[in-house]
């Protein structure tokens, strides 16, 4: 067997400056989905050059899973005090609430400074340094590589929320720890789901790859049930959502189950189609097989309406 070498490239060899080259590369949608990967967030580009006053942030995306605003700040070079600087004004003007640095080179104050913004903001807000670097095996084309060198801590994030379970009612405190069990359910065994961090509720998101459109675990300790819908909130929800029952229903009860729900919610602006099922969501000891339905059904639907709702 041959093997080759890994060869380091400048990555100024594929990109000569920030604003004409690097940044319209990092916008096309298979680029933000490799970026996306490798924090676990899915993407969507909402504008290049993004005005802020009299400034421009570099590329302003939303994350699916819920609308929220992320702002990328490129740099090919080693990090510096100018582009921190610019990143915290743009991430208030932008109201964003997950930021992304990504620079040739972050310098170890530079570091500590992300890791010190992960640690006094709340779980709500993100923030990750990332190296951008460039390789060749042989005569192979150039490949980039994203290198995480900073970002959030959920672990010690999840630590405070529940050091902070105490001021919760016993349902709150439930959800929370029954969506944390379910997080933990899913990576252990390796979905490709993409998982809202847990909170005190009675639902959890799960991003879909399209702003607007995003799916929700629903589980009720008062009524014993759990449910997957997927939501729509788009600007023209209600005709979307007949465009996708017209074209799709019949194909989804073979593709997800005959007892799926279509339901238009006429007097209100969402509309949305689930799956129910009864269950006790106290029982501890069953977790692990609702967990299971989750999953599963969270899987089904992620495959069958993620090309599908892209199109409309």
């Amino acid at each position: 067997m041959k093997i080759g070498q890994l060869n380091k490239l400048d990555i100024r060899e594929l990109w000569k400056g920030e604003a004409q080259d690097f940044t319209p590369w990092l916008a096309q949608e298979e680029n933000l989905k490799q970026l996306g990967d490798v924090i676990s967030v899915d993407l969507e580009l909402v504008q290049q050059e993004k005005n802020v006053g009299p400034f421009r942030a570099d590329i302003l995306c939303k994350s699916t899973i819920d609308d929220s605003y992320v702002l990328i700040e490129n740099q090919l070079e080693k990090t510096d005090h100018t582009h921190l600087g610019q990143i915290l004004t743009y991430a208030a003007g932008l109201d964003a609430v997950t930021v992304i640095w990504i620079a040739k080179e972050f310098t170890e104050e530079h570091r500590a400074t992300i890791d010190w913004l992960n640690r006094i903001t709340d779980e709500k807000f993100n923030f990750f340094g990332i190296e951008i670097e460039a390789y060749k095996i042989g005569d192979s084309l150039p490949a980039p590589l994203f290198q995480i060198v900073s970002k959030p801590n959920d672990w010690s994030r999840t630590i405070k929320t529940a050091a902070t379970s105490q001021n919760l009612t016993d349902a709150k405190s439930l959800n929370l720890d029954y969506w944390t069990a379910m997080k933990k359910y899913f990576e252990e065994k390796g979905t490709f789901l993409r998982h809202q961090k847990p909170q005190p509720q009675h639902w959890t998101n799960f991003a879909l790859g399209k702003s607007h459109f995003h799916m929700s675990a629903v589980s009720s300790v008062r009524e014993n049930f759990l449910r997957v819908e997927l939501l729509i909130n788009a600007e023209k929800s209600k005709e979307v959502f007949r465009l996708l029952q017209e074209k799709y229903q019949e194909a989804s009860y073979e593709h997800i189950s005959p007892d799926l729900v279509w339901d238009e919610l006429p007097d209100k602006k969402v509309s949305i189609v689930y799956l129910r099922r009864d269950a006790k969501v106290n029982s501890i000891q069953d977790w692990p097989n609702q967990h299971q339905w989750f999953m599963e059904t969270l899987e089904k639907m992620d495959r069958f309406f993620r090309d599908k709702i892209r199109l409309v």
